[in-house]
């Protein structure tokens, strides 16, 4: 070794050092010191461990869940086609929602809001299933081309808002119009004939006005200027805004998008396609994937062989929406939706759903039949009907033996009260339309219309009140006095059973009675419903009460089941009814995608058809649209 020249050593440990840093920096102090005597230096050299080589960083990469929210967001199960569920239901799109919060692999939300159908009941549930999501610490960016009030209510539940340029916020308050049809009626020579018990219990006066009463204005003002407040409320917590700045750019909009970022009402001007690269910025990200359509259930398409027969098959039959029987404790979550009729439910000749007593009665008993079912949870998006199937279903409800929760969605009012009043507890959402405990009844009396086309009508009758039903003639004085005092009855019954499902004075239920109209949030400061909560609160309620809470494992059933393709065709409504029906819904749906005020006209028929076949009814005044 002592032949080496000093230069060579040196340069075989500097190549030492280059191939093995990991360990020159544990024993560089050392090393230095063998290079000094190398060298020959007397020096004792103090040497810092040197800088690793420069490495490119690797790409950090995230994946985002993208959502898109659109089309009516119906409740509970849907009907199944031969391609899979037709429409995605209230449930699946929050439990989208749900599975997003819990996913480790995803680190936040894109949610694409295209004009949902949603009533202020939905809202809720859908802002509290966002609000979920970002408590798991994951951001969620709402992305709006545009924004009607409903968008842009939802769209404040998420972290950030996006809009394009050309984008416009069309946050502007609130507007109820009524239309009253009595004019048009005279013209047609129809005479309505309504009577209603509670001075507030308006459902008739569109065929009996031509504007709004007192009573029926009061309400709706009543009505409007919580649901302003709420509005107000939403939008400055979420955007942490004084209210009377949200109230100025509802007072000064729409807005474009650069007016609305400026007013604070969105956060970025931006395109879709422009989300990523911010994406990236905002959270040092370099590769961000976006799960598109995330948690979307696909539609099994493959009928080939023997096994797409099956297939095939099954979805005719409905048996696929069979639920599987198991042992595991369960809660029964029965869906009421709809215009309460009697019967079997239906398709609503003029749009909707029809809720017929005998569906849900059947219903009601298959869970309280059902020894795993601990539990029943009623969730009710109804705004009434008849006063004979409201009370018959309310009779099933009477007879569970099981805790009984209530859980109202967009809409619970009148008939939609009644099957919920005498439940253990009862959920309502803030915006919930519900109470409208009254009566109405009547008729449309043609003759003058049939008279004026030509049709004459000859009559022969026995029974001085035999006329009461008949579709030709108004109330004789006799006939109006024997249906006011049958009217007085039904809703002497409905305040009595309202007052004992309350545990109130039927004196006190009575005043709060009378037909009035409620939102959620006014109800709940009367004493008409419990709690303010979603359907996941009430459902997590009925577990408690039914003292599943330590069980490792509780089941839902979902009730009515959605029937198949096959009972829809040739079920109780026969071939003629069911093409009736879709030619209607088919008229519905054109006029929808020409004017939706002219769907709503075509809509209004349905309290026609209802009187023609109920001589009492417990429905809802009017229909409360916001866009």
């Amino acid at each position: 070794m002592e032949r080496i020249p000093p230069l060579i050593r040196l340069l075989v440990a500097l190549y030492l050092t280059y191939r093995f840093e990991g360990f020159l920096m544990k024993h560089a102090t050392t090393l230095a010191c063998l290079c000094a005597c190398l060298l020959g230096s007397t020096a004792v050299v103090s040497a810092a461990a040197p800088e690793p080589p420069i490495q490119a960083p690797k790409p950090i990469r995230s994946t985002w869940a993208e959502i898109r929210l659109k089309g009516a967001y119906p409740e509970g199960a849907q009907s199944l086609s031969l391609f899979g569920a037709s429409t995605e239901s209230l449930s699946a799109g929050v439990a989208r929602l749900d599975r997003a919060a819990k996913d480790e692999d995803i680190s936040g939300v894109i949610l694409n809001i295209s004009s949902p159908k949603v009533g202020w009941g939905k809202l809720h549930e859908m802002r509290r299933a966002i609000g979920r999501i970002r408590a798991g610490g994951k951001r969620v960016y709402a992305v709006l081309d545009s924004a009607s009030s409903m968008d842009y209510l939802l769209a404040t539940s998420c972290d950030e808002i996006v809009m394009p340029e050309s984008g416009v916020v069309m946050l502007l308050g609130l507007r109820a119009e009524v239309n009253f049809y009595k004019n048009l009626l005279d013209w047609l020579e129809i005479k309505a004939e309504m009577l209603h018990v509670g001075e507030f219990k308006s459902a008739a006066e569109p065929y009996t006005r031509t504007e709004m009463s007192p009573a029926f204005r009061k309400q709706m003002e009543a009505i409007l200027d919580d649901y302003y407040r709420q509005t107000v409320d939403i939008v400055a917590k979420a955007r942490g805004l004084d209210e009377h700045k949200v109230e100025a750019a509802i007072d000064s909009g729409p807005h474009t998008a650069q007016a609305a970022l400026e007013l604070g009402l969105i956060d970025r001007v931006a395109y879709s396609d422009e989300l990523t690269g911010m994406i990236s910025r905002d959270s040092a990200v370099l590769d961000v994937r976006v799960s598109k359509k995330y948690a979307k259930r696909k539609r099994d398409t493959d009928f080939s062989g023997i096994g797409g027969m099956m297939k095939v098959m099954n979805a005719l039959m409905g048996l696929d929406s069979k639920p599987r029987r198991s042992l595991y404790p369960k809660i029964a979550v029965i869906h009421a939706t709809g215009t309460i009729n009697t019967g079997r439910s239906t398709s609503s000749l003029f749009g909707g759903s029809m809720l017929g007593s005998e569906t849900l009665i059947k219903a009601i008993r298959q869970a309280a039949g059902d020894s795993t079912v601990k539990a029943v949870v009623l969730r009710v998006d109804s705004p009434g009907g008849s006063a004979l199937a409201s009370d018959l279903i309310w009779r099933a409800l009477e007879k569970l033996d099981k805790p009984f929760v209530a859980s109202m969605g967009d809409t619970a009012a009148s008939g939609g009260y009644y099957i919920s009043m005498g439940a253990h507890t009862i959920f309502a959402e803030p915006g919930t339309l519900t109470g409208s405990i009254g009566v109405v009844g009547g008729k449309i009396a043609l003759k003058g219309l049939f008279e004026k086309v030509g049709i004459t009508t000859s009559v022969i009758s026995r029974g001085q009140n035999s006329g009461i039903m008949s579709i030709m003639d108004g109330f004789t004085d006799t006939e109006r006095k024997a249906m006011q005092r049958m009217l007085h009855e039904v809703y002497d019954q409905f305040t009595h059973k309202a007052a004992a499902g309350r545990g109130m004075e039927h004196e006190q239920l009575e005043k709060l009675a009378r037909g009035r109209v409620y939102t959620g949030a006014m109800a709940l400061e009367i004493g008409l419903v419990d709690k303010l909560g979603t359907l996941e609160d009430a459902i997590a309620h009925a577990t408690k009460l039914a003292d599943l809470e330590s069980e490792k494992k509780v089941e839902r059933l979902i009730l009515p089941r959605p029937v198949g393709p096959l009972e829809m065709l040739l079920g109780p409504m026969g071939a003629d009814a069911q093409a009736n029906t879709r030619t209607s819904r088919a008229l519905v749906g054109a006029l929808e995608s020409l004017s939706p005020e002219l769907a709503n006209q075509f809509q209004a028929a349905e309290m026609i058809r209802l009187l023609s076949s109920e001589s009492r009814l417990t429905i809802m005044p009017f229909r409360l649209v916001v866009r």
